[in-house]
């Protein structure tokens, strides 16, 4: 059973597939190596990343991720200094402590190997770790998948058919819905909205106060990552010598914050959906929502429309933009992929835009159905969207397609908010199925390879 605190979950940049899913990985290994007994008898550890997580590994930070998890630091929680320093330690030591108890040698250039050559057929994103002991012997080897926004899943797991009937929630809620048509149908036939339906379910798997206080945490973090993101000035990592821009453009509208210029609402989106992707670009903490690489988009929209936040009404509202946008994520979760590897950058973008366009209409009054209908909107429009980052980092175009991405939702609510359900022609679930096979029709160059697009035909900046 999924979680809207699932969909919304604290990490660290620049990838939730590429680094937040390889770390969890690490550790779901480490893992299984206490279980089986095997920990104190490993002497070596193996990793081949397959397919997009060898591609643009380098510039994804997946082998750091890798490293990371295998020592035992956790996404949520890790220490970005405490990090850098223990990749530093076993970069000159070559000596790795698994699982923070058992010191083992460890090459990162010897030891993780990038197999871009190798395209698993269950997910791009593949990652197979083997541990031997001290006679070379293999141990255990184990294959897990990072299918996007952080989700991880083991090959046994990904092998099994999925369920058809319940794809959004499960057995035990209240109010179980399998489509966005069973959604709708749901809220008509109890008078809830969407908010309230889906944290009336989110109830079926821990007490309110917790699912409130789950909300308020993630809001928080979105707050305190723009924030960061609007005080750092520098040059981003990675070698494409890539400007934050955000503080500057901060600077100029907190200096004039009472202007008249309709066009400035795009400024404050702007500012603060790159705000949110340069910190991401900069390894720093994010929220997936629903992915490190879309992590700008729900922010800006949620902290221009609710700018109070110690007011008790904005904090409604908060809630009810995530529990709203939440329940959209689960859909395009379940029944298509959050993973710019699998769909292009329209499972990533235009999900978050989708969201977001869903979340604002909630928070503007709209009925299910228009809540619907803007999510509808948001994706119909970035149908198509490729994943082709420059150099294999999280920055051209991913920081400014966030920024564009932020507009695009809150348009999209706009013009949900003036339709009737007679006049929407194209359903919630209908672009969710044509996201699904566009993303399948696509050609692996544009899915998070760097093997084509601006990938190939911008060299630097």
């Amino acid at each position: 059973m999924l979680s809207v605190l699932d969909i919304f979950r604290i990490g660290i940049g620049p990838s939730s597939s590429h680094t937040v899913g390889p770390m969890r990985i690490a550790a779901m290994f480490v893992r299984a190596l206490v279980r089986s007994d095997k920990l104190e008898r490993t002497a070596g550890i193996a990793v081949e990343l397959q397919g997009s997580l060898a591609l643009t590994g380098v510039g994804h930070g997946t082998i750091e991720a890798t490293i990371l998890g295998l020592c035992g630091f956790a996404p949520e929680t890790t220490d970005l200094e405490q990090a850098a320093s223990a990749l530093e330690a076993i970069r000159a030591g070559h000596l790795l402590p698994l699982g923070g108890v058992r010191e083992i040698g460890f090459d990162p250039v010897r030891d993780i190997e990038l197999a871009g050559h190798v395209i698993p057929s269950l997910h791009p994103n593949g990652m197979k770790l083997a541990a031997f002991d001290d006679a070379g012997t293999k141990l255990l080897e184990r294959t897990y998948y990072s299918t996007g926004g952080g989700f991880v899943v083991s090959e046994a797991q990904l092998k099994k058919p999925p369920r058809q009937d319940r794809v959004a929630t499960g057995a035990g809620v209240p109010h179980d819905f399998g489509s966005a048509e069973e959604l709708l149908r749901q809220c008509a036939g109890t008078g809830l909205s969407i908010a309230e339906l889906v944290l009336a379910n989110e109830g079926a798997m821990r007490p309110r106060d917790r699912t409130i206080a789950g909300l308020d945490a993630i809001a928080r973090a979105m707050d305190a990552c723009i924030d960061r993101g609007l005080s750092r000035r520098g040059v981003l990592p990675g070698g494409l010598k890539v400007q934050r821009r955000a503080p500057d453009l901060w600077d100029k509208l907190s200096a004039n914050p009472q202007s008249n210029e309709r066009e400035q609402l795009f400024d404050w989106l702007n500012c603060f959906a790159m705000a949110v992707n340069e910190e991401n670009a900069s390894g720093g903490r994010v929220v997936t929502a629903p992915t490190n690489g879309a992590a700008g988009i729900i922010p800006a929209v949620m902290r221009f429309y609710c700018k109070n936040v110690q007011d008790e009404d904005c904090q409604a509202s908060r809630r009810t933009f995530l529990l709203t946008a939440g329940a959209i994520g689960l859909l395009y979760k379940q029944r298509a992929s959050i993973s710019g590897a699998e769909m292009g950058c329209q499972g990533e973008v235009g999900v978050a835009c989708s969201m977001a366009a869903g979340g604002l209409a909630a928070l503007w009054g709209a009925t299910p159905e228009q809540v619907a209908s803007a999510a509808e909107i948001g994706m119909e429009h970035n149908l198509g969207l490729t994943c082709d980052p420059v150099g294999g980092l999280v920055q051209v175009p991913c920081i400014e397609r966030n920024a564009i991405g932020a507009v695009k939702a809150v348009n999209a609510a706009r013009l949900a908010l003036h339709r009737t359900a007679a006049e929407s022609c194209v359903s919630l679930d209908q672009v969710i199925e044509t996201m699904r096979q566009t993303g399948l029709d696509m050609s692996t160059k544009y899915k998070e390879t760097s093997q084509g697009g601006l990938a190939v035909n911008v060299i630097e900046c």
